[in-house]
């Protein structure tokens, strides 16, 4: 999976956190804490990514921090930036139906929790994956009842 470098900025005026990827100038979000823009720009990528697939436009190849801080731009503020890593997480977006098996009571905790099992499933193996990196996933809205 490929990673990204990401600045996080924190407006502490308005009390949110900025989030904006060197490698995709106009790829940004924001929210309200540390670790929603981390979600939030985990998501942002995806979709933009998405959309730079659909106009058939080159999706470039993840630079290094010390390639981006060479090459100079100066549309990169740094100033009190933090630096991490978001993974790309690709969604083909064609639902594919398959055959899972799973215990029983499980399954009846999954429907106590979702009105959708298949939303349910899919929102935990985005979260799983994103783990595996290091980075909380994106929440998806009205999928999970808490």
């Amino acid at each position: 999976m490929d990673r990204y470098i990401a600045l996080v900025h924190r407006d502490p005026k308005k009390r949110v956190y900025g989030i904006m990827f060197p490698d995709f100038p106009g790829c940004v979000s924001a929210a309200d804490t540390f670790d929603g823009a981390i979600a939030a720009g985990t998501e942002a990528l995806a979709l933009h990514v998405d959309l730079m697939r659909a106009d058939r436009d080159p999706i470039p190849k993840p630079r290094d921090l010390e390639e981006i801080q060479a090459a100079g731009e100066d549309w990169i503020d740094w100033k009190g930036a933090t630096v991490t890593t978001i993974p790309l997480v690709r969604v083909a977006g064609k639902a594919v139906r398959i055959n899972v098996t799973l215990d029983e009571g499980l399954v009846k905790e999954i429907d106590a929790a979702s009105d959708n099992r298949s939303g349910f499933l899919a929102e935990a193996a985005m979260g799983r994956l994103a783990s595996l990196y290091g980075q909380r996933p994106p929440k998806r809205k009205g999928r999970v009842r808490a």
